[in-house]
């Protein structure tokens, strides 16, 4: 059964190189069940929501397995909200989720995958790792950020339910890997026929993949 393995929230927001002049990546797990609300959970910071926030990415959610596999990879722990993660999953293909893929978290929320998370400068100096971002990439486990469908209020140990899936095929790490014409137009037509609503960031990156701005 797919559960929250762990609900994280900032710790406390940390100076960054970066434009914001500071990064609240530094997640960290709570004890209690926590409301979560269109910007996200209760009591978090969202410090750059042009880019890892806003109401289109209200949470991020990384898999354990995922988790796991970096672990090997680095020779070290990835604990939850290593990753500036607020969801820690187990049992939850988050990769594999389709774009508008919605889930049930615990009795009330329900959540919509919107788009990968993609790798950032920040996100290299928080892990201090070489290469960091190509690493990261090359790997194809970005995890996926969600949008609040229907408020509640989560905890760990939480059931984790699949709703629905659009059915246009075009998953989490599909997108991440290889966003291409003919994913792109499967997106499309996705939303043409009212089974996926796209946000803007699937939209600008889909135009891209289409060639659109080079058509105009």
């Amino acid at each position: 059964m797919a559960e929250l393995l762990a609900l994280c929230r900032v710790e406390k927001l940390l100076p960054d190189a970066g434009n914001v002049g500071v990064t609240a990546i530094d997640k960290q797990p709570v004890g209690e069940p926590l409301r979560v609300r269109p910007y996200g959970l209760f009591g978090d910071v969202q410090a750059d929501r042009k880019h890892h926030g806003g109401l289109t990415k209200a949470l991020y959610a990384y898999a354990d397995e995922d988790a796991d596999f970096w672990a090997a990879e680095l020779g070290r722990e990835i604990a939850p909200g290593m990753f500036g993660e607020n969801l820690r999953t187990v049992g939850l293909d988050v990769n594999g989720a389709e774009i508008g893929e919605r889930w049930r978290i615990g009795d009330e929320l329900v959540v919509e995958v919107t788009c990968p998370r993609t790798p950032c400068a920040t996100f290299q100096r928080w892990m201090h790792e070489p290469q960091w971002v190509k690493r990261f990439t090359v790997a194809g486990r970005p995890g996926a950020y969600l949008r609040i469908v229907h408020s509640g209020t989560i905890g760990a140990g939480d059931a984790i339910e699949v709703l629905s899936r659009p059915g246009h095929g075009v998953s989490v790490a599909s997108w991440f890997t290889a966003a291409d014409v003919e994913q792109a137009e499967a997106l499309e037509e996705a939303e043409r026929v009212g089974s996926v609503a796209l946000v803007p960031e699937m939209r600008g990156a889909m135009e891209k993949a289409l060639g659109v701005g080079a058509r105009r």
